[in-house]
């Protein structure tokens, strides 16, 4: 029904107070401030056309398609921005009731977990024309489902105060009347970051970095001839990688293996020359990546034990060519391999909310759950990034693993049973180190998929995944339940693009495997 859904930002970024206004809304909007070094840097929002031209500064993007609801809260007679939702506006309009519904309650019941219940809404959707159709008609279109948020709201005894639709560069009032500011016609946008408040946005350091779609598309497969060639190199490293995973007396070797190659290549990216533009940079981050390379850490990266240690990669010097490494993985996971990109996407999610890029995190979760609804890590972690959660007890709890098992290499045996007095893991709902748990994921070849079309009987290289206790753990997987049967069929590479079905924040559910 819709592509994605998300709760962004923090509740306290911005103020809204109330004053002198002549829209004909119920209560005019006034100063959003934002804070940086210290100080407040106020900005006066009175009129729609201020508002909308506030929005991708509230979400840290330009939404495209989409519904946005902002939370305001009332402090001492001022309107404070608080949390926002996104969802991608369904196709069909017989579901517009349930995916206002959805957004909704979303909101505020978030907001009501962190303990700021919403005194009112501000909506905008967010749609380009289609083919032969004006700026305008789309929002007429789109003129009952603002109705259908608004009765939801109301509902839930939120007022809806202000609602926009932006399309064609231009924006339209669906509240007020007053010709004077929201004419029928509706009205230009500005050129963006021309406003007094992209000014004061870029001066507190807040960052608008273009679509969701441009955003994806740092993480999708390749579609190029390029695509032929890294499938042939999965296929081949499966055939020699997957037996030795699944046997215990190798499997220790291989994720060994798998986190060197892994750092030998994150020291060469690092070293790399830097370019200018985000296309320009993964085209030089894939040169530097073989695709023999590629296929050894894509499957290497399907045992948890090998990932939860390549999480670890997670700040500092680390953490960047690690995130540029987890994006070139993603992009390896071609056709058949499809949700093999579950791994690297959840550790391009994982890096990128615990160095402080919530907004990619979030993409690269949703589209690894994608990927693969099971997956478990990507879950939690997708729901503790959308709840606002703090990264720093997951990172203490792996920076206590890495420490110890560094003590162990270098004191013998004895040392892993010596506590780790500078870092003492605190049980969090994402983590549980007593033990790990292990998974491998089907490495088909060519020839054993085109015998599984044909019905004929596959070779034995097509391994299944190996199973482990119910009731082993790893930092991203408490609770889990055994592994799922193959998947890489003809049909099996998900599309990733948008947010998986049934994954919001207070989800549960075990997983096939992480």
């Amino acid at each position: 029904m819709t592509n994605h859904s998300e709760t962004t930002g923090s509740p306290d970024n911005g103020d809204t107070a109330g004053g002198g206004g002549t829209t004909g809304r119920e209560k005019p909007l006034d100063p959003t401030a934002y804070e940086e070094h210290g100080t407040t840097h106020q900005v006066t929002l009175r009129t729609p056309a201020e508002l909308a031209d506030a929005l991708p500064y509230l979400l840290g993007y330009r939404p495209e398609d989409s519904i946005v609801l902002v939370a305001l809260h009332d402090r001492d007679g001022r309107g404070r921005f608080g949390g926002r939702a996104r969802l991608g506006i369904p196709t069909s309009a017989d579901d517009w009731a349930s995916a206002s519904r959805q957004l909704t309650h979303g909101l505020v019941t978030g907001s009501e977990r962190r303990g700021a219940r919403p005194e009112q809404m501000v909506a905008y959707l967010c749609q380009e024309p289609a083919k032969g159709e004006s700026g305008r008609q789309v929002m007429e279109r789109l003129r009952p489902l603002v109705q259908k948020l608004r009765v939801e709201c109301g509902l839930l005894d939120v007022p809806v105060i202000e609602a926009l639709c932006i399309s064609d560069g231009r924006f339209w009032s669906y509240c007020c009347e007053n010709e004077g500011c929201c004419p029928a016609e509706g009205v230009q946008m500005g050129l963006p970051g021309t406003s007094v408040l992209a000014a004061a946005a870029t001066y507190a350091g807040l960052q608008v970095r273009g679509t969701l779609r441009e955003l994806r598309a740092r993480l999708l497969p390749w579609e190029t001839a390029a695509a032929l060639e890294q499938e042939i190199a999965l296929d081949t490293a499966g055939m020699a990688l997957v037996p030795r995973i699944l046997d215990d007396a190798s499997r220790a070797e291989v994720a060994e293996e798998t986190l060197e190659l892994a750092a030998r290549i994150m020291k060469r990216l690092a070293e790399a020359a830097s370019v200018s533009g985000t296309l320009l940079a993964d085209l030089r981050d894939d040169e530097l990546l073989a695709h023999d390379e590629a296929a050894t850490l894509v499957l290497g990266l399907q045992d948890r034990t090998t990932r939860d240690r390549a999480a670890e990669w997670m700040e500092g010097d680390e953490a960047g060519p690690a995130l540029r490494l987890w994006r070139a993985l993603a992009r390896r996971c071609v056709g058949a391999y499809g949700e093999h990109a579950a791994a690297p996407l959840t550790l391009a999610g994982w890096v990128a909310w615990s160095t402080g890029d919530g907004l990619e995190a979030r993409e690269a979760l949703a589209m690894a759950l994608g990927a693969d609804p099971d997956y478990l890590f990507a879950r939690l972690l997708h729901q503790a990034c959308n709840e606002g959660l703090d990264p720093e007890s997951i990172r203490r709890c792996l920076r206590t693993e890495r420490t110890g098992r560094e003590r162990a290499r270098v004191d013998g045996p004895r040392a892993a049973d010596t506590p780790v007095a500078d870092e003492a893991a605190a049980p969090t709902p994402l983590s549980d180190t007593a033990a790990r748990r292990r998974r491998t994921r089907p490495a088909r070849t060519a020839a054993s998929r085109r015998r599984a079309r044909a019905g004929g009987p596959e070779s034995g290289s097509d391994v299944p995944r190996p199973r482990t206790p119910a009731n082993s753990a790893h930092p991203g997987a408490a609770g889990e339940a055994g592994t799922r049967p193959p998947a890489a069929r003809k049909g099996a590479a998900r599309r990733r693009g948008g947010s998986p079905g049934g994954v919001h924040p207070g989800s549960t559910g075990g997983e096939g495997g992480v």
